[in-house]
Order: C-alpha cells, then structure tokens, then sequence
C-alpha cells in the first residue's frame, strides 16, 4: 500500500499538514487486511527525525522511504520528487529479497509511482484518488494563474489520467467520484468499482445520555452547539459556516460553533487568523471557538458532545468525519459539494445542503436544534447507517474481492522475462 504524502505513521499526527482522513483511511484498511490474514506493507515518505518502520502489529508495518531531503513537503510539491522514491523503493525492495502480489496507491502522487512499480515488479495496480484534479479545480475560487501555481492542476491531471488509464483497477470512494473519472478522465466505466470509507466500529459509538452530558460538561460543550473537524484547507470550507452563524443564530439564538481546525503550518495559522477576522466583522467572535487540533483518541466524545455536526465543505471526496459523527450518534448536516449526500437519505440518516448559500445551511442546522423528534430520529438512524454501511472490516473484505480478480495476471509475462543485466 502506497500513501507517501503527510505524516504516515502506527499512530498517524492527525492536523498536521496533509495528515487528515486520507491517513485515516489507509491505516485503517491496512489494518483489516493484517486482521484478515495478509501481510502489508504500508510505505510512505521519511523526512524529518521519522523512522524507518513502525510495527503495527505482525502482519503490518509502516516503512518509510527517504526521498526528497529532510523537510516537510506539501503533496503539490511533491511531482518532481515521485522518480527518486520509486527508484529508491525498489532498490530497497530489490535488496531485501520483497515480493508483492499487489500495488493499492492512495492518491495521484503515489499512483503515479504506484504504476511504475507495479510494471517493474510485475505485479496488477489497484489505485484509489481519494480527490479528483478536475473537480477539485473547478470549485476553487480565485484567479486561475494564483490557482495554478499553488495547486498545479495542469500536471497533476496530465498525470492523473495517465494513473488512471495505465492501472489495473481504479477503487473510487462515491458514485459521484466514479462518475467524473469516467465523464473528465475518458476512463470506461467496468475499470472503476466504488466502495465507500470505513469507520471503526468498536470506537465510534453513541452513548447513553448521562454519558452525554458529562462529556458535554468536561467539553465544554452546549446541546445548542455545532461542531466542525478538519484541515484549516480552503475546500474544508469553515469561512462557509462562519458565515451561516448569523443566520443561525436567528433560528436558534444559543447557537455556537466549535471548531476542530488543525493549523500546523504558517499557511495554515494565516487562514485561521482570517476567518477569526471574519468572525468579527460578522458579530460573531463571542460565538465561536477555535478548538485548535484535537488528539485522535478524544475525537469520539467531541462527535458525541456537539449538538449537531456539520461537514461543510467546498468539495469533498467523501466526508469520513460526518460518517463517524453519525456513528456516534449526533445529528449530521453534509455539503451537497461531494459524494456523501447521494448515499444518505434526506431527513432519516443524516440532512444536506449548500454551505455556499449560508441561509439554507444554517437552516438545515437549525433543524435538528430545534426539533427534538427529527434530532432523535437522526441519531438513532444516523448511527444505524453508519455502522451497516461503513464497517471496516466489510470494506476491507470488498477491496480484497477486488485484488483477487488481478491476481496472477502477470506471472507468465514474470515466469517468461529475462531478469539478467
């Protein structure tokens, strides 16, 4: 498994820049796989004091290959370093006697690797994008040239198609995802099987309504409160839901918002900085808390104190935050700027809509504050869906039915080749 861009780790520094439910997602799967029997490596990128393995358990560890020097690099920079990793990495494979018999990358960067890989060692390439180039690119705002050169759309689609056409299989996350690698990309549709995230189903789980307030209390959290988790990213879209404040507050004068925005970098701090300015010329300052980043292990009981959780995002791939939320219990409004509001049913599982229109947004959220019967339903069906839709385990079962239609594709042409130099 390839996922070489962030902090990939055993216990992955969720916040830190390009460290967010992609992390999540691909140490979870790996996992399931250990569980169910296979052997995996999970490889990334090492830099800074990182080291060369973590051991997961028996079956799965993370390996990290050094490429590109010791610092930090953000995955838009990552395009001319992508020749010296898989150089690298099949050196190391190479030298330590590995044999593989598939490639599952994450992401274009480590499909583009991926791909390489997989025809040097012979072996299927299964690729999951995660986010889409062309979707990404028409939902940005701001001029194209400033786009252009902090997110350099033009190379990384070029590359994302050749992934996507040279690969054995493509795995997209939603029918929405699926759906555009087949419209922008040209891909046939039989190349492409979708299989939604998973979530852990043993840690993201209602509780009982004491349980609730006395995290609420510990917390510091009201029954009237929103809450919001991720990346301080432009697409994540927490300028949108301070800007829906004011009208929610109308609808439900105790509303507040507590957002979960990790800012590790000096990028990310400047954004911080401007939606808290936001805030104020809004007249809201006094009505939002910046939670800053909040550790892994206390996710669950942030999900559960908040009244109602809001994934308010420009785009999103999928949105594995608002399925744990749901987990856990509490009211879930998504964005219809992804492919998580075509997989839920409106008002039963979870409600929609557009963060870009801050009137109807903050009256989907005013909805479950201020109906007792629609919130419980909510909850209760919410967590339901979650949980049957969602598991990990099942997910990992599919993927592997996957795999196992590519399996020994290449062993003639490996059986017939001439390894000699």
């Amino acid at each position: 498994m390839l996922s070489i861009h962030g902090y990939v780790g055993a216990e992955p520094e969720l916040g830190k820049p390009d460290t967010g439910g992609q992390v999540v997602f691909v140490l979870e799967l790996a996992k399931r796989f250990a569980r169910l029997g296979y052997k995996v490596d999970l490889v990334t990128r090492r830099f800074e004091k990182q080291p060369e393995f973590d051991k997961v358990n028996a079956n799965l560890r993370v390996w990290r290959i050094p490429f590109g020097g010791k610092e930090f690099i953000r995955k838009e920079d990552m395009h001319e370093h992508l020749g010296d990793f898989v150089t690298n990495f099949l050196a190391e494979a190479n030298r330590r006697g590995l044999r593989y018999d598939v490639v599952n990358s994450h992401y274009w960067d480590a499909g583009w690797a991926g791909q390489r890989i997989a025809e040097e060692m012979r072996i299927p390439h299964v690729h999951t994008p995660h986010s889409l180039g062309s979707w990404k690119r028409k939902d940005m705002k701001g001029s194209r040239g400033d786009i252009e050169r902090t997110y350099r759309f033009t190379e990384r689609i070029e590359k994302e198609f050749l992934v996507y056409r040279n690969c054995d299989h493509i795995i997209a996350t939603t029918v929405q995802q699926a759906e555009i690698v087949g419209d922008d990309y040209g891909i046939p549709r039989e190349h492409i099987t979708m299989i939604p995230p998973g979530i852990d189903e043993q840690r993201f789980i209602p509780a009982q309504p004491a349980r609730v307030a006395e995290i609420r209390s510990q917390l510091k959290f009201a029954p009237q409160d929103v809450y919001c988790v991720g990346r301080a990213a432009t697409n994540k879209g927490i300028d949108l839901l301070v800007e829906c404040l004011p009208a929610l507050r109308r609808l439900v004068p105790k509303a507040r918002l507590q957002l979960a925005v990790g800012a590790g970098s000096e990028r990310d701090r400047e954004r911080v900085e401007a939606w808290k300015r936001l805030g104020g010329e809004l007249g809201v300052s006094r009505q939002v808390r910046w939670r800053g980043y909040v550790a892994d292990e206390e996710m669950a009981d942030h999900y559960r104190a908040a009244g109602v959780f809001a994934l308010c995002s420009r785009y999103e791939p999928f949105g594995m935050t608002a399925i744990e939320a749901m987990a856990c219990g509490t009211p879930t409004v998504v964005t219809v700027h992804g492919g998580l509001h075509e997989a839920v049913e409106f008002g039963l599982h979870a409600l929609y809509g557009d963060p870009k229109r801050p009137e109807e947004y903050a009256a989907m959220l005013a909805l479950p504050l201020r109906y007792p019967q629609l919130r419980e339903r909510l909850s209760l069906e919410g967590a339901r869906f979650a949980r049957r839709q969602f598991g990990w385990t099942g997910i990992a079962r599919r993927t592997l039915g996957v795999f196992e239609r590519f399996k020994g594709r290449y062993e003639t042409e490996a059986d017939s080749g001439d390894d000699n130099v």
